[in-house]
């Protein structure tokens, strides 16, 4: 492990030392960020620095009279950027033909309004984009650059009481507005400080050229994501985060075409499935352990396992480590958060059709824009069909999703989300292989991997609806309240037959069954948050006091089941009759949480930020068996604090350290009669993560996380089968590294590597030093893709993948394993105007692989070679 970490520690200095070039050896280029809904701001010239200012746009013409005979070709605008400056803000229209812009200015109230008749906002790849900026500045509403119609760029900058004053300049970087603020304009010279006088520093900006927060309102391109609020619910910096935080924007979904969440977290280190790819829910250790806390939009979701379908996905954070602080019990391993999407304050419609292998098709609609003149109502409509079949026998599945978003401006520090969607799933379960036929020799031979245990008659449809809201309210500049509801509904109704043994002439498989079984979950969240910043002295503080009501109900309403024909693996005969029901069951539980926190984002230094927090947890679980009629309850308290510190030598690296636990409450009794403690994990984790020109984000992670009070089978003397007691202990050590962004201007990377020693510690069973299951020891990812820039080919691209998971333990007892793998695949598309063509290929060499294990009669076979066709328009 020592030499890992010295080759990991070389790499990443290589890679530091090869794109921290000077710029006149890398120029740096920077482009809308995708999900982070910013602009990134490079570093320019000052208004103050430039020549050739005029004070109105009539001015500006006549210093450059001679442009306006030029001819009126559209000219295109790479990108905006924007800048604070001592008098304002500096917004810049970056085009390298600035002298062919034709400039019609025009004033209506508070309104400056210029319109450049020549002009289109559109990335190199040919995508548009709209820039808003709200509030950038004191005594300044809004800045819009936007396309007005298919030749021209409307720049619109909103005064809050008067008209501002802007300033038009000419730049080797494009066209320059510089805009100063009424207040800053009327303001009296200040006298000059004393030597001895030191001003106390002013809130809200701790640094005067600090970037401005802006809000992109068009669908962005990008693999690397600046900000995330997963681990911290306030929209930070991942650089300023001490933890290992992933984010899959939605360009890597969409260049990848994933369809299934065992697709897009192969991107995620240190995350394994657990079941197959075409299972209604999903499950997946993380770092060795198993059952990842989900979130949806930051809200605890355990309705989230039953995710199938990604149209109205944004991106997806996965925040690996403990994150009860925050979100109260779940996984040590790690949180996964959906980010759904949300509302454009101009239209953006898309529709898109994907056919491909074993009779795939699929469309979707995404439709989004305001629903007023004034753009203070805006929605997103997204709508999905999918209906599929597979290389398993007889599979089929369809699923269907409609997600409706509005938002509300109720003025300028009040918004107001409402969100729903429903899922409707429906698919015949697979439940795998044995390992012996499979990843064991089978003196019968190979077990065909085509093969379906379950009847042909079986079946699973999984309806999920979610209803929420996000009220957001902005008290001032340094204070605001946060309070978000949702409450989801899964309703899963099941029959089939499930593997219960193999018998000892390897070929022959027991079999059980279960009909009309029924479980609905229902999940309540409410959420409030205050977040504030101030100072105390030179200190600077963003502080977060949050709390947190949940309410879990799993009914199992209805269900009977006993034992179904057994079946030969190498001969199938489906359709046999299964014996009388043997049992029938009707259960509940409840489980109610309350939840609260406080974090201490403080910055002692621009280079030196801590972070500390800590929750407390109190939660009841009910349980029930209707049949029996008996109740069972249960409370546990649980204490999780954080704390991170982050040093910065450099303005790109940050060096970092973490402390964190997590509990999950069990329930039950030892046979003292003492009821189970939660478990806790805990996690050190310390690394490297380096921001790159602006374009390229890398983490070095090395953690020891230890998950402790595990129930395992209690052996002492005199105490019957069946029992437990909680003196297990397992613990997993490993590094990662984790590198997204673009090397250059098109060719772009996503890419991941994962060292996992994951064992037993304690347990009074013979698996001390045992690997855990289904985790690999290696496991690389690599996805890359270059766009033609310019020229007769501008717009096609092509993407390429490699998958590499290292062999894994098949159970915890380490009886045998599941050997390793390599897959690859590819992607070849076409950008023209509105339209995108895109072809993939998965598998691409048709390796014979298995994704996932669960046990020796649980081996899920990987998905062969597929190719899969899509196309997109956007108007």
């Amino acid at each position: 492990m020592l030499k890992l970490w010295r080759r990991s520690v070389s790499f990443l200095v290589g890679v530091v030392s090869v794109f921290s070039v000077p710029p006149t050896l890398a120029e740096v280029v920077n482009q809308v960020s995708t999900a982070s809904n910013e602009l990134p701001i490079a570093t320019i010239r000052r208004v103050h620095d430039l020549q050739r200012p005029a004070m109105t746009v009539k001015e500006w013409l006549s210093q450059s009279g001679s442009r306006n005979n030029q001819p009126a070709e559209i000219v295109q605008v790479t990108g905006v950027k924007a800048n604070p400056t001592n008098k304002g803000v500096e917004v810049i229209l970056q085009t390298s033909l600035g002298q062919q812009l034709q400039l019609v200015n025009r004033s209506t109230g508070n309104n400056f309004i210029v319109d450049i008749p020549n002009a289109q906002l559109r990335l190199p790849n040919g995508k548009s984009y709209t820039f808003r900026s709200d509030k950038p500045i004191a005594d300044l509403r809004e800045i819009t650059v936007t396309n007005i119609d298919a030749k021209t760029v409307r720049v619109t900058v909103v005064g809050e009481k008067a008209l501002p004053t802007v300033e038009l300049f000419d730049d080797n970087v494009g066209l320059v507005f510089g805009i100063t603020s009424t207040a800053t304009a009327t303001q009296p010279p200040q006298q000059p400080q004393t030597p001895q006088a030191e001003e106390k520093p002013a809130l809200p900006a701790p640094q005067q050229d600090e970037p401005i927060e802006l809000v992109v309102t068009g669908e962005q391109d990008g693999y690397r994501v600046p900000n995330t609020s997963a681990a911290t619910r306030t929209d930070t910096p991942l650089r300023d985060i001490p933890q290992s935080i992933q984010v899959i924007p939605q360009q890597v979904l969409k260049d990848q075409q994933v369809n299934t969440v065992n697709e897009a977290l192969r991107n995620i280190t240190g995350v394994s499935p657990t079941q197959q790819s075409d299972r209604n829910n999903f499950d997946f250790t993380v770092r060795g352990f198993s059952s990842a806390t989900t979130l949806r939009n930051g809200l605890p979701d355990p309705s989230g396992s039953n995710s199938s379908e990604f149209s109205n996905l944004e991106r997806i954070e996965f925040l690996s480590g403990p994150a009860s602080v925050l979100f109260g019990q779940g996984s040590p391993g790690g949180t996964i958060n959906f980010i759904t999407k949300q509302p454009l304050r101009d239209p953006f419609y898309t529709i898109e059709a994907t056919v491909g292998s074993y009779d795939f098709y699929r469309g979707a609609v995404d439709l989004s824009g305001p629903l007023n003149d004034e753009k203070t109502v805006s929605y997103r409509f997204n709508a999905s069909y999918l209906d599929k079949q597979g290389f398993t026998d007889f599979f089929n599945k369809r699923v269907f999703l409609i997600a409706p978003v509005i938002r509300w401006d109720i003025n300028k520090k009040t918004n107001l989300t409402l969100e729903a969607d429903y899922t409707d799933a429906k698919s015949l379960p697979l439940y795998g292989l044995p390992a012996f036929g499979t990843v064991l020799p089978n003196p019968n031979g190979e077990i065909p991997r085509n093969r379906n245990i379950n009847e042909p008659d079986a079946y699973q449809e999984t309806r999920t609806a979610r209803v929420g809201y996000r009220l957001e309210h902005q008290f001032s500049d340094n204070w605001s309240f946060r309070n978000a509801f949702q409450v989801g509904f899964v309703r899963d109704d099941a029959q089939g037959a499930s593997a219960s043994g193999l018998e000892s002439d390897n070929q022959t498989l027991d079999r059980g069954y279960g009909i009309n079984n029924k479980y609905y979950y229902n999940a309540y969240n409410l959420t409030t948050d205050i977040i504030g910043k101030f100072l105390t002295g030179s200190i600077q503080h963003q502080l977060l006091v949050g709390v947190d009501l949940s309410r879990f109900d799993v009914i199992r309403q209805s269900g009977a089941g006993g034992t179904a024909s057994s079946l030969n693996l190498y001969n199938p005969v489906y359709g046999l009759p299964f014996s009388p029901v043997e049992f029938e069951y009707s259960a509940d539980s409840v489980s109610d949480t309350l939840g609260v926190y406080v974090q201490d984002q403080v910055t002692l230094a621009p280079s030196l930020k801590l972070l500390l927090g800590g929750r407390f947890d109190t939660s009841t679980s009910t349980n029930r068996d209707q049949l029996a009629n008996t109740e069972s309850s249960q409370s546990d308290d649980a204490f999780s604090p954080r704390f991170g510190i982050v040093y910065q030598p450099i303005p790109p690296i940050s060096l970092y350290a973490s402390y964190s636990r997590s509990f999950t409450p069990v329930g039950g009794t030892d046979f003292d009669g003492n009821l189970f403690q939660p478990e806790r994990g805990t996690q050190y984790e310390d690394g490297v993560k380096a921001d790159l020109n602006d374009r390229l984000s890398v983490t070095l992670a090395f953690y020891d996380l230890t998950r402790t009070n595990i129930s395992t089978e209690d052996t002492r003397p005199g105490v019957p089968p069946g029992q437990f007691i909680q003196i297990g202990e397992q613990r997993s050590r490993g590094i990662e590294l984790n590198m997204a962004g673009e090397i250059l201007p098109g060719w772009n990377i996503y890419a991941g590597y994962a060292y996992t020693d994951a064992r037993v510690t304690e347990d009074n069973t013979p698996t001390v030093g045992n690997q855990l299951y289904n985790t690999p020891e290696n496991a690389f990812n690599l996805w890359t893709s270059y766009e033609i820039q310019k020229g007769s080919l501008q717009g096609l691209g092509f993407g390429v993948g490699f998958f590499f998971v290292g062999d894994r333990q098949g159970d915890l007892e380490n009886t045998f394993k599941v050997p390793s793998y390599v897959t690859n695949d590819a992607a070849i598309f076409y950008k023209r105007g509105q339209l995108r063509t895109q072809i993939n290929f998965k598998n691409l060499f048709n390796v014979d692989y298995f994704e996932a294990v669960r046990d020796d009669l649980r081996v899920f076979p990987g998905q062969p070679f597929t190719v899969q066709g899509t196309i997109s328009w956007e108007f």
